[in-house]
């Protein structure tokens, strides 16, 4: 078992990891569906379908456009009922969205070809299928995975990192999906492994996980070229730098990517998609989240389809209690509070936390008073706080001496801060504000 190192801050927040038990579940085929033509870091989508066309669950119905892009496909059958606008859980703007009335039937489209043998085929050959098959990022950030195993030719990657931290509290998905399809993860590695050509694999569990642990532990034992790293649980653990740094001792350098290290990072429910992609041909139309929080009447791991509304996922979770006081897509501390039910499920999503007034998130915030905190817990070394009171006064230029683009979002400084500032929400606007500078220069 390999031996971790540490990174620098972080914080050690209540776990509440209170369906870490509750195997997976399958939720019923929802009645419709509503599918973004975006759900990936990238280009958006072009619809294939028209309103009042049949499609089949796993059809290709919106196609990708140009490199940095993954395709859409039904999530069930049934008739394309409206393509219309619904408001996307991340970008928080109306985003064009298909929607699919199902017709009950889920009748599948049939799968494309099956690679048993995929070491005998082209890498090339492998990453096409991935693309095909719409598969991103499951851990949160949603980066097409074709691209992610796709680095220059003139970079050497010697290191695959799979990410089965899971840090983020109440967030169980990753843990179960570890337990239960254990052996679909590690085949997802090794396809990885394939194509990258990467001659080591470390799978990386933080160690409040005890029975993933040892599921993994057992896999691996025969697999000479994978390493299992138990971890200490402590967020962000599961951010790419710190599990590069923590892994292998390599630093990833500023406004570089982690193949500049030698090393690519995907999660484990990457992982098992990739395997179901290339040993059966499935296009990626569901995904695993957790439901969880003092707010909803019987919390839950479930595997659900794509574009299914919070609605539904609320009803079949029991309802939610008289005391929901905020909704949460994604973990407490990276999260996004969500203003209705109204919206869908999409490939980023993690989990939906419903909270109560006791665990909803503090708004009313006050003047800094330079504890410091902040920067103690940075896991980038940063000044969280001299980039919150400059973007309050709004000194754009200022703020760039202090680094807001290597800011990793992981909310630490949030959590710490005694005046309750949003400083994490502050530092998204201050590189939304940079990002939109550097196109206007352009």
């Amino acid at each position: 078992m390999k031996k971790a190192f540490k990174f620098y801050g972080g914080v050690y927040p209540p776990e509440n990891k209170i369906t870490a038990e509750k195997s997976i579940e399958v939720m019923p085929v929802p009645d419709k569906v509503a599918l973004p033509l975006i759900q990936h870091t990238g280009i958006k989508c072009k619809a294939l379908v028209s309103r009042g066309d049949t499609v089949l669950l796993g059809e290709e119905i919106a196609e990708a456009q140009g490199h940095i892009t993954a395709p859409v496909h039904a999530s069930v059958s049934g008739k394309v009922s409206d393509i219309t606008a619904y408001l996307h859980p991340y970008l928080g703007v109306p985003v064009e969205a298909i929607v699919i009335e199902s017709d009950g039937k889920d009748e599948k489209v049939k799968p494309k070809r099956v690679y048993d043998a995929y070491f005998r085929c082209a890498q090339k050959e492998l990453i096409s299928a991935i693309k095909d098959a719409g598969i991103t990022g499951l851990g949160g950030a949603a980066f097409p995975t074709h691209v992610k195993l796709s680095p220059p030719k003139d970079s050497e990657i010697d290191f695959l990192i799979i990410n089965g931290c899971e840090c983020e509290p109440y967030i169980t998905s990753d843990d179960r999906l570890m337990q239960e399809h254990s052996k679909e993860v590690v085949e997802g590695a090794k396809i990885m492994m394939y194509i990258l050509g990467a001659v080591k694999c470390i799978i990386a569990i933080e160690d409040n996980k005890p029975l993933a642990i040892e599921i993994i532990k057992n896999i691996v034992f025969n697999e000479p070229n994978i390493d299992l790293a138990v971890l200490k649980a402590h967020y962000p653990q599961g951010s790419e730098k710190q599990l590069i740094k923590a892994l292998t001792g390599r630093v990833v350098p500023s406004n570089k990517l982690p193949f500049n290290s030698g090393v690519i990072v995907n999660n484990v429910a990457t992982a098992y998609a990739v395997s179901r992609a290339i040993k059966e041909g499935e296009t990626l139309t569901s995904r695993i989240i957790t439901v969880s929080g003092k707010g909803i009447n019987n919390p839950k791991n479930l595997k659900v389809r794509l574009g299914t509304l919070l609605s539904d996922i609320a009803d079949y979770c029991g309802g939610l209690t008289d005391d929901l006081a905020q909704i949460v897509m994604g973990g407490p501390m990276v999260g996004i509070s969500m203003p209705s039910l109204n919206i869908p499920v999409i490939k980023g999503t993690t989990g939906i936390l419903f909270f109560s007034k006791k665990e909803a998130i503090k708004r009313e915030y006050s003047d800094c008073f330079r504890c410091g905190r902040c920067v103690r817990v940075c896991p980038m070394e940063l000044f969280p706080n001299q980039l919150s009171v400059f973007i309050e006064n709004n000194y754009i230029e200022e703020s760039k001496q202090f680094y807001p683009m290597e800011c990793i979002e992981c909310g630490c400084c949030s959590y710490v801060c005694p005046a309750n500032r949003p400083i994490v929400q502050q530092i998204r606007f201050i590189k939304y504000k940079i990002c939109q500078e550097q196109k206007t220069e352009k």
